[in-house]
């Protein structure tokens, strides 16, 4: 009995151990199944780093970092004059590229920039921008004309609310002109999004406001804007009268009553800012080209300018 029971003790040992072997087996089978259906850690950290590229690709990117440059860029990417935009700028990327840059470079920012992203340039520049943007097929590109005074990098901006527009006049018109206006609230700054129709005149009275006072203001050598509209106002209520009858004709615009009124009241708001004629191609040129029988004065005080050495530059 005792010899039996012996026996039936190895027999359940024997079958113990093939079953805990073949457990283990499987086991293993399994781990290897599952580790070649999972993804390694090297898959997760790629994925992970195409999901960051992707991201990257749609975010909103600010090319020149000076005083407008620097007030609108933050989350975005900045971009200055060292980089190389066409390699910075993603060509299958999407969203708005802010240009704030002087007008003098904006050809080179174009012909850099890649084919593909050229549509969401936005062009922050004072002056007329309209044969520039049409040799360049950007006629219908957003752009913001911009009422406010940063007298300085870092400094806190004066948005351009004034007693006769307190929802501000600093506008934008474009596909994506709702996207600087979310950016410039988030700085506590206004700005009106409008159609193109609307754009037009806006942009023609802000050109004609950097005509007039600052041409006055080198003219009579004032020290800032303020100064040239307080104690010059008949000159500069003038030359605006004169701008505004020479835009219509020309350009078969209707401007709203009261902008000279509207121009003053911008005045006060900025009125430290100092006066000085420059990038003429872009701003006094326009009304020049028109003829003196169109803007007499305002050429006539170009000329005069120019004359007694004030101005940069030689008149054409």
């Amino acid at each position: 009995a005792t010899r039996s029971q012996n026996q039936t003790q190895k027999s359940t040992s024997t079958m113990t151990m093939i079953s805990v072997a073949t457990v283990a087996t499987a086991v293993l089978a399994l781990t290897a199944t599952a580790e070649a259906f999972a993804p390694s850690l090297t898959s997760i950290r790629s994925a992970g780093s195409c999901k960051t590229q992707l991201s990257a690709t749609s975010e909103t990117i600010v090319i020149g970092g000076g005083r407008i440059g620097s007030l609108i860029s933050d989350g975005a990417t900045l971009l200055g004059r060292n980089d190389d935009l066409s390699t910075s700028i993603p060509a299958d990327g999407e969203g708005p590229i802010f240009v704030a840059t002087r007008n003098d470079v904006l050809s080179g920012i174009v012909d850099d920039c890649p084919a593909s992203r050229r549509k969401d340039l936005v062009f922050l520049q004072n002056g007329y921008l309209d044969d520039f943007l049409a040799s360049k097929g950007l006629s219908a590109n957003t752009q913001s004309l911009l009422y406010l005074s940063v007298t300085a990098k870092g400094v806190q901006p004066v948005d351009g609310i004034t007693t006769v527009n307190p929802e501000g006049l600093t506008a934008a018109t474009g596909v994506h002109a709702q996207a600087f206006a979310d950016r410039l609230a988030g700085l506590g700054l206004k700005c009106n999004v409008v159609s193109a129709e609307e754009y037009r005149p806006a942009m023609f009275e802000k050109l004609i406001w950097i005509a007039t006072y600052m041409l006055v203001g080198t003219a009579k050598d004032c020290s800032s804007v303020g100064q040239a509209g307080s104690d010059h106002a008949q000159l500069v209520q003038d030359i605006i009268s004169e701008l505004v009858a020479a835009v219509s004709a020309k350009e078969g615009i209707t401007f709203a009553e009261g902008t000279i009124e509207r121009l003053a009241a911008y005045t006060d708001v900025v009125t430290d800012f100092p006066c000085g004629v420059k990038e003429f191609e872009w701003r006094n040129q326009y009304f020049y080209d028109l003829g003196d029988d169109a803007c007499p004065i305002h050429n006539g005080l170009l000329r005069e300018c120019a004359e007694k050495g004030k101005l940069g530059f030689e008149l054409p």
